[in-house]
């Protein structure tokens, strides 16, 4: 994936949590394992988006049977 360098990083920041936040809307509560899988982005930049929205307090993020897993808030 090729970064804009014209696109500050809190701008990529807040357009990928974006996508996660679309992404959780539609798969419920998932393993962060496989929501990384799942999405084409870096690792550290889903990470940071999963921060911010978590800041907002926009999700959950639990441990089930070891496993971290995330979800929006409803």
């Amino acid at each position: 994936m090729s970064v804009d360098a014209s696109v500050s990083p809190v701008t990529r920041i807040g357009e990928t949590a974006g996508v996660v936040w679309r992404y959780l809307d539609t798969a419920g509560k998932v393993p962060i394992r496989k929501m990384l899988a799942d999405l084409d982005q870096p690792r550290d930049l889903l990470m940071q988006a999963i921060g911010w929205l978590a800041r907002e307090d926009k999700i959950e993020l639990t441990v089930v049977k070891r496993q971290n897993t995330i979800a929006l808030k409803r």
